[in-house]
């Protein structure tokens, strides 16, 4: 994790490496996103989640059914299916479009020291490129913890 101080708040950058297993999968990296606010020491701020991927991306949906999540993977994989023979040399034109349509970054408040999420809501790392690592950069703004 990387710190840096400016004007007196403490932005605070940490990449959070992550495998995946499926072509098109939501990852649920809500803990992991809480817990670089958490170690940050924000109190009230906003925290920026950037994906640089084409084929991948960050959501923010409901995640406390599991089902709700493999149900999105399917509408995805309906909506846009795997373009064989394409004339993209990775063969992965799909991945990109169905990044098109979502984006790369979200943004979340940081109230009280935690992630201002409502109720059911959980950060999702949008894997749409298949197997391998995907990678997600969180961004804090922050106001420091007095102490």
């Amino acid at each position: 994790m990387k710190t840096e101080k400016q004007d007196g708040a403490v932005p605070v950058t940490h990449k959070l490496k992550v495998r995946t297993s499926r072509r098109t999968e939501f990852k649920d990296v809500t803990a992991e996103i809480a817990e670089v606010v958490k170690e940050s020491g924000c109190e009230n701020g906003m925290c920026y989640l950037y994906v640089p991927h084409t084929t991948a991306g960050v959501t923010i949906n409901e995640g406390y059914d599991p089902a709700v999540a493999h149900e999105i993977e399917a509408a995805f994989d309906r909506l846009v299916p795997t373009v064989r023979n394409s004339a993209h040399a990775e063969g992965n034109s799909d991945s990109q479009i169905k990044t098109a349509m979502v984006g790369t970054s979200a943004t979340v408040w940081i109230a009280d020291g935690k992630l201002a999420l409502g109720r059911w809501q959980r950060i999702f790392l949008r894997i749409l490129m298949g197997r391998g690592t995907a990678k997600c950069m969180s961004r804090s703004c922050l106001t420091p913890r007095n102490e």
